[in-house]
């Protein structure tokens, strides 16, 4: 279907891919992958016929039926419906020669054949079917007719995404689709592309999205490019292979997996008891595949402990927030401690980033209670910070200005676990990729040492690399954690607790993200009157549903507590106990003439049994939540 033959493409005097030869035939899936620049955009522009290869040859049949997202906002009066049905432009020249052969001379015949191609092309349905695309995209119902000019940016471009899906295209190339999309819209488009019956070749930093959605996977590094079969995750098993063979590939993997030993020991020998167990497991596994896959990244940092970690850190009780004296959320009910860590989930305009600059201090409680700890130190990152940046100043500025009294060499490397390397770290924000400023706006909240923690979409921006160094460092942080993404693989990865905000509402969701995603797929089904057979008839109403539901989050509140009481009690065990093991490892106890080692081996024993019985604890009421 597609050939690229030895296409070699400069970007000024260096070729930005060289001698690269890629077929990819009809039907096919391809997740395209790669570090920031290293011209996966330029490749489908290459598609596209937007851009002209320096060397070799491009060929894409010509009655080739191609859809993309533009990059460009529309803008306009036009309802926005309209606009999404101007993606299948058969369907409007349809239109157009029809109502000008029933104008005409009434050639009964030709239209005749126009009806009869309408039909064979859905063309009498693609009203409801734009309808359908712009509702999983996150569009209500209401807002559907409304005219372009009428949303944001953000929503335009969701609309370009819905117009592109429109076309009743034979190749889609979408470049990062899901960047202007939340969760929901995200778990939607993943299963609409599963599904797409043509070749589509999609540009992706979401790991999750692309295992679901790609049969291949196409690797840019170092101006080539690798096709493998498989998803993300067997790319990165067989790259991480193909790294292993070479030895200073293999210590580098080697020490990165030594890092994450500590957080896989603590469940493998008894992880088969409870669903919660089973998924930690999956991480852990998935952990010990992908750590090579990455040996080469340029980013490496740590959230440093935080200066104080008190009880608590901030209670809400009955708060309600929004813009102005009108409440978009309300009744919010929330403790949060060291250790917790919590996904808000819902659609956009829900109100998630409203409630995090609740939590950030940046909005007021409209109404209940908002008790904060004296020692709270929060660490907020969202987008709007990253044109707060002072685009004069260097990275090494933006630091010195945090801690004056800081050496330059400490801040300097500090930065280079970011990437600012060199002169990098001296050069101002102004001409720094979003993806550069997305690593400096959340360097300057990791350097600060926060006990709380607000990421409002970190991932925006950030490629897989970067995700993945950002996911290493959230699993070792100390403090408490509230999280607004789009990324499932990072909620999943470093989130124990889901919130869902809907209906002016934050409740605790009961269930994982495969149980949150099957819920939004039941709840598309009902808006479009698609009710699972299996169940129809059978199904109990809502209001019942919502009640059992309460009912079973009130029987199950003892255990959920008691699971996480365990859960701080193994983390202050293992604390205590590496502590003590570090001091019997130092050679100078076993000098001493008194009976320090015989006290500390005794407590060394006594810590084991301990946490051998809180783990064992835990599995059980892990086990007894996961049969209630």
């Amino acid at each position: 279907m597609l050939r690229i033959d030895r296409v070699t493409l400069r970007r000024g005097p260096q070729p930005l891919l060289h001698d690269v030869s890629l077929t990819v035939h009809a039907g096919q899936r391809v997740g395209v992958v790669g570090r920031n620049g290293t011209g996966k955009s330029s490749l489908f522009a290459l598609l596209l016929g937007e851009l002209a290869p320096d060397a070799g040859e491009v060929e894409v049949p010509a009655a080739l039926t191609v859809a993309a997202v533009r990059q460009e906002a529309p803008s306009g009066d036009r309802p926005a419906v309209e606009y999404v049905l101007d993606g299948d432009s058969e369907l409007r020249e349809l239109e157009t020669d029809i109502a000008r052969a029933e104008a005409g001379d009434g050639d009964t015949g030709r239209l005749g054949a126009l009806h009869e191609r309408m039909l064979a092309i859905g063309g009498y349905a693609a009203r409801a079917r734009a309808a359908r695309l712009m509702h999983g995209l996150g569009f209500a119902p209401a807002t559907q007719e409304q005219p372009i000019d009428a949303f944001s940016g953000g929503w335009r471009m969701r609309l370009n995404l819905a117009r592109a899906l429109m076309c009743r295209a034979e190749l889609l190339l979408l470049d990062e689709p899901t960047n202007h999309l939340d969760l929901d819209a995200v778990l939607w488009l993943q299963d609409y592309l599963a599904a797409y019956p043509g070749t589509l070749m999609v540009i992706s930093h979401d790991r999750d999205f692309l295992d679901a959605v790609a049969t291949h996977t196409l690797h840019l590094e170092r101006r080539t490019a690798t096709l493998y079969t498989g998803g993300y995750s067997a790319f990165e098993k067989l790259r991480a292979e193909r790294a292993a063979h070479q030895q200073a590939e293999h210590e580098a993997q080697q020490k990165r997996l030594a890092e994450m030993q500590a957080f896989v020991d603590r469940f493998r020998a008894k992880a088969t008891k409870a669903r919660q167990a089973q998924s930690r497991l999956k991480q852990m596994e998935r952990m010990t595949r992908t750590a090579p896959a990455h040996w080469d990244a340029p980013f490496s940092f740590r959230f440093l402990s935080p200066e104080r970690l008190p009880t608590w850190l901030l209670r809400l009780d009955g708060a309600a927030v929004g813009h102005g004296d009108t409440p978009l959320v309300s009744g919010i009910k929330l403790t949060l401690a060291p250790g917790d860590r919590i996904a808000l989930l819902g659609r956009n305009g829900a109100g998630k980033s409203t409630v995090m600059r609740l939590l950030a201090g940046e909005l007021p409680a409209l109404d209940g209670d908002m008790q904060r700890d004296r020692y709270l130190k929060v660490g907020y990152f969202a987008q709007h910070q990253l044109e707060q940046l002072d685009a004069a100043a260097s990275p090494l500025t933006h630091l010195q200005r945090l801690d004056p009294r800081a050496s330059e060499q400490s801040l300097r490397d500090f930065l280079g676990g970011f990437d600012f390397h060199g002169d990098r770290a001296l050069e101002p924000v102004a001409p720094l990729s979003g993806g550069e400023k997305a690593r400096l706006a959340l360097a300057l909240v990791v350097y600060r040492r926060p006990n709380l923690l607000l990421l409002d979409e970190p991932t925006n921006h950030l490629d897989l690399d970067m995700r993945h160094a950002l996911e290493r460092a959230l699993q070792d942080y100390e403090g408490a954690m509230v999280l607004v993404a789009h990324d499932r693989h990072l909620i999943d990865a470093t989130c124990d607790d889901l919130w869902r905000i809907a209906d002016g509402r934050c409740k605790p969701f009961d269930g994982d993200l495969d149980d949150y995603a099957a819920w939004l797929r039941a709840q598309q089904a009902n808006v479009e009157g698609e009710p699972d057979t299996a169940t129809a008839g059978a199904r109990p109403s809502a209001r019942d549903q919502r009640r059992e539901a309460a009912e079973r989050r009130q029987r199950q509140k003892p255990l959920r507590d008691e699971i996480k009481r365990l859960e701080k009690e193994l983390a202050a065990l293992e604390r205590k106990l590496t502590e003590v093991e570090t001091a019997l490892a130092d050679p100078a106890v076993y000098e001493r003439a008194d009976d320090r080692v015989a006290e500390l081996s005794r407590e060394q024993g006594a810590l084991r049994k301990r946490l051998d019985a809180t783990e064992e604890a835990w599995l059980e009421a892990a086990e007894r939540l996961e049969t209630d």
